[in-house]
């Protein structure tokens, strides 16, 4: 790596939208970010079912087939 090209870094807050908090190393002393992980759906287990029907059932479907 050359030298004094590249930024200082130190411990850094980040601070969510919904009050959590926690710390970690950046250029920046202070980040405020929208979602973290204790809000984000994925991670708190919130999250729906992005296919809730198959291909074969919208297929029976569409042609009005019954399943046997």
């Amino acid at each position: 790596m050359k030298k004094g090209i590249h930024p200082e870094t130190v411990d850094c807050t980040f601070k969510c939208a919904c009050g959590a908090t926690f710390t970690a190393k950046s250029n920046k002393e202070v980040h405020n970010v929208e979602i973290c992980s204790e809000c984000h759906p994925f991670y708190t287990g919130k999250q729906g079912k992005a296919k809730r029907s198959t291909n074969i059932e919208k297929f029976n479907k569409k042609f009005n087939l019954q399943s046997k």
